[in-house]
């Protein structure tokens, strides 16, 4: 019997997420209270389950530990329908990293501990539509590599250089990808660009489909001679944690199922939106019924309604959505 096709494949470590809402960052020897308090997976898993609980059949690749915390991350991302978790190797002995993330809804800051690790080997035989790539200093790794050789769509990203380098030899590697999903702030910093329109343009030039999330104010991407800009939804946000992860998820997905640039945007857009509305990163991800609500609620553009219908037919669904056509 043939397996089944992997629709989105993330790789990259998981941590556990305590967030804590409703309150700005301490001073030294300064307590304060927080209006609210969650736990949730975090790190790789924030796309991974973005991406399940929109209907994908997501593989993660991943490394999980042994310990108390670990191991109710682990029971925590079993409950997932859609969510392979074949290649998530609970190694005995390993701490799963912890973050604390503490937030009043617009920033937040972090404090991480934790253990160096080693990820598992990626599926090799069994076929994979669009798989997540982190972005470093160096290429692609030779799995990921692997993959696109075998036709995957490679979609990359990167995260906070601690360094503070922002060294412009990641756009040397960038031909290693196929999409670049990046911040404003990655985007201005990495390409020494003067705007976000500017950076656009350095990046399209370097990758077929290039977007860069803005926050409240949506998205803008180019890919060819196409550029669009999707606006966000307005909301009230109790946590950005984990709300570029649920963009870059929705995004993959819907370019798993071929959809039109313009509708990956903006169902993207919709999932960073929903995952605000709730603290942590994984658990607050969207299901179709979360974002058919919040589309029915604030947003009437009539230029929503392919995504407004997808939403509604899987509003019922925990099985996979149809992929391809957004109008069936």
């Amino acid at each position: 019997m043939t397996e089944r096709e992997i629709d989105v494949l993330v790789a990259g470590r998981v941590y556990s997420d305590l967030v804590f809402t409703g309150v700005n960052a301490p001073a030294p020897g300064e307590e304060v209270y927080a209006d609210g308090f969650a736990i949730s997976p975090g790190g790789a898993a924030n796309r991974a389950v973005a991406a399940a609980r929109l209907g994908a059949h997501t593989a993660l690749v991943t490394e999980l530990g042994d310990d108390p915390i670990g191991c109710i991350v682990a029971r925590s991302l079993q409950k997932e329908p859609n969510l392979d978790l074949r290649y998530a190797v609970q190694h005995p002995g390993y701490q799963i990293p912890i973050s604390v993330a503490i937030t009043d809804g617009h920033d937040r800051s972090f404090v991480t501990y934790e253990h160096s690790g080693h990820l598992p080997s990626w599926p090799e035989d069994i076929p994979v539509r669009v798989a997540h790539v982190g972005l470093g200093r160096g290429p692609v790794p030779a799995e990921a590599a692997h993959l696109r050789a075998q036709g995957t769509l490679l979609v990359g990203g990167v995260g906070w250089d601690p360094s503070g380098e922002w060294s412009e030899e990641l756009l040397d590697h960038l031909a290693g990808v196929d999409v670049l999903i990046v911040n404003e702030i990655e985007a201005l910093l990495y390409t020494r660009a003067a705007t976000v329109e500017e950076a656009l343009e350095v990046l399209a030039g370097a990758v077929e489909t290039a977007v860069i999330t803005l926050g409240p104010d949506g998205a803008i991407a180019a890919q060819g001679a196409t550029r669009l800009r999707v606006p966000a939804i307005a909301v009230e946000a109790v946590d950005p944690t984990g709300a570029g992860d649920a963009f870059t998820a929705a995004f993959m997905v819907a370019t798993a199922w071929e959809w039109e640039l313009a509708d990956r945007l903006r169902l993207a857009s919709a999932c960073a939106t929903c995952s605000v509305r709730g603290a942590g990163g994984a658990r607050s991800a969207p299901h179709p019924a979360d974002i058919a609500d919040l589309l029915a609620d604030c947003c009437a553009d009539p230029d929503w309604t392919p995504v407004r219908e997808w939403a509604g037919r899987h509003r019922q669904s925990t099985v996979p959505a149809t992929p391809g056509a957004l109008t069936s």
